[in-house]
C-alpha cells in the first residue's frame, strides 16, 4: 500500500525523523492560510499524488507570498499531473502540501528496502540526491553506497556513521546524520514498510539534516498488524479494478496490453506474461488467483478481467496443485455465461483433475480454445487477440 508524502512525513516524525514544517491544503484558500501560518519568506507548494517526478511535471513550485501560494494552488488543484511514473493519462491533484522553504546546501538520497538476493534489508545512500535513483543506478552505480542489515541485531551505529562519512557529510554533523539514519531504519522496521525513500535528504546552510521528501510503501502482507494505517489508503490513487480485486484477495495489476491473463501463482503469472511477449503480444494485466482459490474467486477474477475494455482475448493458464482444474473451469464457465462473453478465451490446464476440467470447458458451449502447453497457448491467444 502506498501513501502520500504528507502522510509519510507525519509517521516519520513520530519516530524522531526530522521533517520540514508543513500544512495540508485542499483549496486555494487553505493554501494561502497555510503560507501565512508558516510565516517563511518562501513556501513550497507540492502536489500530493502517488508518483515520483512531480517537480518535472509542474507539481512542485515555490511561492514568495501567501497570495502567490493561493494562485499556484488554484492552478494546481484539479490538474492532471503527468510524470514518468503516472503514464500519459496523469493523476488528478486533489491535495497539496504547503511547506516552509529551507536554505538548501546539499542534497543526498537515502533508501531502505529488502534485497531479495541476500534476503536482508539494505540501507542505501547516495550523494546524487534529488535525482531519479534508477537513473543514478544505471549511469553511476558507484555513487550508491549500501549497508546490509543483520536482522538479528538491526542497523548498527557504525553502519550509519560509515554511510554518513561516505556521503561526505561534514564531520561535525556525522553524529546527527547517524541518528537520523537509525531513526529512519527504526521507522522502516516497526511500520513493516516494503520501502522507505528520502529523496532528497537535505543538508541546510544552517547545518540541519532534514527529510525534504518521503516515500513510504507498506508491505500488504503485514497490514493486518497495522489497523491504524487503514485510513491512510487513498482509493482515488488506485486503479478501480485493482481495488475490486483486493476485495476478493486477488493479486491484480493493470497493464497496457490487450491480453487478459488468469493464472495461479506469481511465478506462473510472470512466466505467462513473458511468453505472451515472446509470442508478439502484450499482457493487459497480472492476475494471480492464488493456490487455494475457490470457484467464487475464479468467477470474480474473470469478471475483473473482462471489465477492462482493452482486453481482446483471455489466456487462462492454470497448474492444478492445491487448486483443482475442474473447480477453475467451473468458475470460468459460470462467469463467461453470466457476462455473455464475446471475446476469445484460450485455456491451458495441467495438474489436479485436469481431465475433468477440460471436459467442463469442452462441454461449456462457449467456444473456449484448448491449448497444449504454454507455447501453444501463447501463440493461440496472440492470434485470437490480433
Amino acid at each position: 500500500m502506498k501513501i502520500h508524502e504528507y502522510q509519510g512525513k507525519a509517521l516519520l516524525k513520530e519516530f524522531g525523523v526530522q521533517v520540514p514544517r508543513g500544512i495540508v491544503a485542499r483549496s486555494a484558500e487553505e493554501a494561502e492560510a497555510a503560507a501565512k501560518e508558516l510565516g517563511t519568506d518562501v513556501v513550497v507548494v507540492k502536489a500530493q499524488i502517488h508518483a515520483g517526478g512531480r517537480g518535472k511535471g509542474g507539481g512542485v513550485k515555490l511561492a514568495k507570498s501567501p497570495e502567490e501560494a493561493k494562485k499556484i494552488a488554484s492552478e494546481m488543484l484539479g490538474m492532471m499531473l503527468v510524470t514518468h511514473q503516472t503514464g500519459p493519462e496523469g493523476r488528478e491533484v486533489r491535495t497539496l502540501l504547503i511547506e516552509e522553504g529551507l536554505p538548501i546546501d546539499k542534497e543526498f538520497y537515502l533508501g531502505i528496502t529488502l534485497d531479495r538476493v541476500s534476503g536482508r534489508n539494505t540501507f542505501m545512500a547516495s550523494s546524487a540526491g534529488g535525482m531519479d535513483i534508477e537513473q543514478v543506478a544505471e549511469d553511476t552505480p558507484e555513487l550508491i553506497l549500501k549497508e546490509t542489515i543483520d536482522p538479528s541485531v538491526g542497523m548498527q551505529p557504525f553502519q550509519a556513521r560509515k554511510l554518513a562519512f561516505g556521503l561526505g557529510i561534514p564531520n561535525e554533523l556525522i553524529g546527527q546524520a547517524a541518528k537520523f539514519m537509525l531513526a529512519l531504519y527504526d521507522a522502516y522496521e516497526k511500520m513493516d514498510a516494503s520501502i522507505v525513500e528520502i529523496n532528497p535528504f537535505l543538508l541546510t546552510k544552517d547545518n540541519r539534516l532534514i527529510a525534504l521528501d518521503a516515500k513510504i510503501n507498506f508491505d500488504d502482507n503485514a497490514l493486518f498488524r497495522h489497523k491504524e494505517y487503514a485510513d491512510l489508503r487513498d482509493l482515488n490513487e488506485e486503479e478501480p479494478l485493482e481495488i475490486e480485486a483486493s476485495k476478493f484477495d486477488l493479486n491484480y495489476i493493470k497493464l497496457d496490453g490487450n491480453i487478459g491473463c488468469m493464472v495461479n501463482g506469481a511465478g506462473l503469472a510472470m512466466a505467462t506474461m513473458d511468453i505472451i511477449k515472446l509470442a508478439g503480444g502484450e499482457p493487459a494485466n497480472f492476475l494471480d488467483v492464488g493456490g487455494g482459490a475457490s470457484q467464487e474467486r475464479v468467477e470474480q477474477a474473470f469478471k475483473i478481467l473482462l471489465a477492462d475494455e482493452n482486453v481482446k482475448a483471455v489466456l487462462i493458464n492454470i497448474f492444478g496443485g492445491i487448486v483443482r482444474c475442474d473447480m477453475v473451469a467451473s468458475g470460468v464457465v459460470a462467469a463467461a455465461k453470466n457476462l455473455n462473453v464475446s471475446i476469445p478465451i484460450v485455456a491451458r490446464l495441467e495438474g489436479t483433475n485436469v481431465e475433468a476440467g477440460k471436459e467442463i470447458l469442452n462441454n461449456s458451449g462457449i467456444g473456449i480454445i484448448a491449448a497444449d502447453g504454454m507455447n501453444d497457448a501463447a501463440q493461440k491467444v496472440v492470434n485470437a487477440a490480433g
